[in-house]
């Protein structure tokens, strides 16, 4: 597989910067350095200063000052941010064994450094590391952890107790499902993984962690079956992730339009679920999670065409209902891409396709319409992509009102004032209905985009323009390629043994190898060659 090429735009940074003047930058830079290199001083209450400064003395960063056994004076200091941290098991499992310990007042008379015996002996809990400078102070704390200073140390201690609201784990909204798993991603990384490793109880499970956003220091992470996932993938996505330079990132289509291979493209490359099961089916094929901190939607590397037709649904069902659904979907999705297209082609160019009677119907429902068949086409289209955006941006209980609104009396109102046909409505309605059918959201979007092109080909040409923007979408995605692999395998490159999990769900005791180009190591997925045993006839 030829490694793709990838260079770094620095996103939307790049635009500041060229209006910036280079002083201002330099400054910039220079503040940068500074503070990540800048080392925690031996002074506690010079290292709260420089906190409290750093932070411009925000109101929510909470800091707890210790003295030792009576003594006089504040040995040790515990800062963390408010609402971020659980602060009964603080008090509990940090601050307390520190004040109960009668050893730790004698060490720092002797100006015996007391991080160690913090860390090793007191503090009864798992996840406690030491940091030296002030970067690493900052991308802890705003992590949840609470920094332990202490007098006369130039090391801090970060106690991860974390805490805070968070959204409770629900049933996924954008894959929905009857049978299967109702648990979905929520908005916290960490969590997101946990889900992911009850999924993939396995050593081989492996979880890098990356910090992107200049700003934010957004965690990303990496996560992968060692031995089935492809080397030459994994070390190209840490090539592109270490490349993006960007103020922050809040969602992971911030990640996905930096690391994608085509970036001029309305198809999707790169496929995002919601559902912990759909990810540990992916890991299991050999790709590649991203998960990214603040979002519930968890990104898959390298993907094809074909996986966004699929649902994780499609395997809880017997095979022969699941390639039904999926070749549903198919025809669904061409639906939605060329049925009003199609019916412009037909009314505007070839008639003589038509039954004679259901000619004669459209002509005496076209009687007396002011616009030819391509405008009505495109203004109920454009009516619909409206209506459909105001239904996704108003709250729900209005939304409900508004689509009934939109779907009923605007329809039916323009069909009686006489500006479109009543089969133009059907079209579109039908062609609306056929969009949604698309298990993934963002293909669906691809199919928005290209219905205006197609039906600007079909008003010019009829199906001759139709059939050269289908050539030109095909050869498109033949070019495509998603890290490297393919966008159209397993037909082109054709691979007969992938076959049986595109279109067609075969059996899973029929599917005893991993899809080829991701597993080259380790291509067998099912040892057993067990089949349905049947009666011996008598």
């Amino acid at each position: 597989m030829k490694k793709p090429r990838f260079q770094s735009t620095g996103g939307m940074r790049q635009a500041d910067n060229d209006r910036r003047p280079p002083a201002a930058e330099k400054h910039e830079q220079e503040t940068l350095a500074n503070y990540q290199d800048q080392a925690i001083p031996k002074s506690m209450e010079s290292a709260l200063l420089k906190m409290k400064d750093d932070l411009g003395n925000s109101a929510d960063l909470a800091i707890r000052r210790i003295s030792l056994c009576g003594d006089e004076g504040n040995h040790l200091a515990i800062t963390y941010m408010q609402s971020m941290v659980e602060e009964m098991r603080l008090d509990e499992f940090v601050i307390q064994p520190i004040q109960r310990d009668d050893k730790l007042m004698e060490m720092m008379r002797e100006r015996v450094d007391v991080c160690q015996r913090i860390q090793e002996h007191l503090l009864p809990i798992g996840n406690i590391k030491a940091v030296s400078n002030y970067k690493e102070v900052f991308e802890q704390l705003f992590l949840g952890g609470s920094i332990i200073f202490i007098e006369g140390s130039n090391t801090a201690l970060v106690a991860n107790i974390y805490g805070g609201p968070k959204r409770a784990i629900q049933e996924p909204i954008t894959e929905m499902s009857i049978r299967g798993p109702r648990e979905g991603f929520t908005e916290s990384m960490r969590l997101n993984c946990m889900l992911i490793r009850r999924k993939i109880r396995s050593p081989r499970l492996w979880l890098e962690q990356f910090t992107i956003g200049e700003v934010t220091q957004t965690p990303v992470g990496i996560m992968y079956v060692k031995g089935l996932a492809d080397e030459a993938v994994l070390e190209d996505l840490r090539e592109r992730l270490n490349q993006i330079r960007i103020d922050g990132i809040l969602e992971s289509n911030y990640v996905e339009e930096f690391i994608v291979d085509q970036k001029w493209t309305p198809f999707p490359t790169i496929i995002n679920h919601e559902r912990p099961d759909a990810i540990a089916s992916n890991l299991l094929e050999g790709r590649v999670a991203i998960v990214v901190d603040g979002t519930p939607f968890v990104l898959v590397v390298p993907s094809t065409l074909n996986m966004f037709f699929q649902a994780a649904e499609d395997y809880y069902h017997n095979f022969q209902m699941a390639t039904f659904l999926r070749m549903l979907r198919f025809v669904s999705f061409v639906i939605a891409l060329l049925m009003p297209s199609i019916y412009v082609a037909i009314i505007g160019f070839h008639q003589e396709m038509i039954p004679t009677q259901l000619l004669l119907k459209l002509a005496a429902q076209r009687e007396g319409v002011p616009f030819p068949a391509y405008l009505e086409a495109f203004i109920m289209e454009f009516v619909f992509e409206i209506l459909r955006e105001a239904v996704l941006r108003m709250p729900s209980s209005a939304g409900s009102a508004i689509s009934i609104v939109g779907g009923l009396v605007i329809g039916q109102s323009v069909v009686e004032a006489g500006i479109v046909s009543s089969a133009v409505v059907i079209v579109v309605a039908f062609t609306a209905i056929s969009s949604f059918v698309a298990p993934v959201y963002s293909l669906g979007i691809a199919a928005r985009l290209l219905r205006f092109l197609l039906l600007l080909a079909a008003s010019t040409m009829g199906f001759y323009g139709i059939s050269i923007v289908i050539l030109l979408i095909l050869l498109h995605l033949n070019n495509l390629r998603s890290f490297g692999m393919p966008y159209m395998k397993p037909f082109a490159p054709f691979y007969w043994t992938d076959v049986k999990d595109t279109l067609l769900r075969a059996p899973l005791w029929k599917m005893k190898r991993r899809p080829q180009l991701q597993t080259k190591d380790n291509p067998v997925r099912e040892q057993s060659y067990v089949e349905p045993r049947q009666e011996p006839s008598q």
